[in-house]
């Protein structure tokens, strides 16, 4: 298939991209990489040992960061829909964690019942039309948190990646029933002209 001056443009833009050369050089899976372990550096996600659930894991950049993160006594839960190839330290599901049966099994496997912390980097596929973006952004974003609200541990955070624009204001309001404290953070490696935001929710609580 002939390429569009928009990708071939996109592509050029990627392969140079200083973050994109790093990830390769140390050795992640993706540049996604770099804002989580800013995010981290900022906030103190990570705990040596904790429980950690990946939404949406592929290719794994998140997850390898989190592995590395919570260390030998930790654990790392990934699950997606596309296949990921293994990563040490982290235990992957190929499946829909938003499914009840997903849910209900990652709950049994758990020896104290739930996750420290929940982190989606998750984003739909994009159209280029805000009116459709937009709103399944949200979706994306209101079917996480309705996996943390049935997995996390009461404290519990969850960092989730949103965009600017038509409901994230009412969506972060519906965080902060959940949350007692809700943080946005716009990391370096966030591609300039990018309106994603990442939002981490802290202190979770039940209502």
């Amino acid at each position: 298939m002939k390429k569009t001056p928009s990708s071939r443009r996109w592509l050029q833009e990627h392969h140079s991209d200083a973050y994109v050369l790093q990830a390769r050089k140390e050795g992640y899976r993706s540049r996604a990489a770099y804002k989580l372990l800013e995010i981290d550096r900022r906030d103190r996600l990570f705990r040596p040992g904790m429980t950690v659930l990946d939404r949406g894991a592929a290719p794994g950049g998140w997850s390898q960061v989190a592995a590395q993160r919570v260390g030998a006594r930790g654990r790392v839960i990934a699950f997606d829909l596309l296949d990921m190839p293994p990563l040490p330290g982290v235990e992957f599901h190929r499946g829909d964690i938003n499914d009840d049966q997903a849910i209900d099994m990652l709950l049994k496997s758990l020896s104290d019942g739930g996750v420290d912390l929940v982190i989606s980097d998750m984003a739909p596929n994009i159209s280029g039309m805000d009116a459709i973006d937009l709103p399944r952004s949200i979706q994306v974003a209101e079917m996480a948190l309705d996996v943390a609200r049935k997995v996390l541990h009461p404290g519990g955070d969850m960092l989730i990646k949103l965009f600017q624009g038509a409901g994230l204001d009412a969506y972060i309001k519906e965080l902060r029933r959940s949350f007692r404290k809700v943080i946005h953070r716009k990391p370096q490696a966030s591609r300039a002209r990018s309106r994603e935001v990442y939002v981490l929710g802290r202190d979770f609580h039940r209502e």
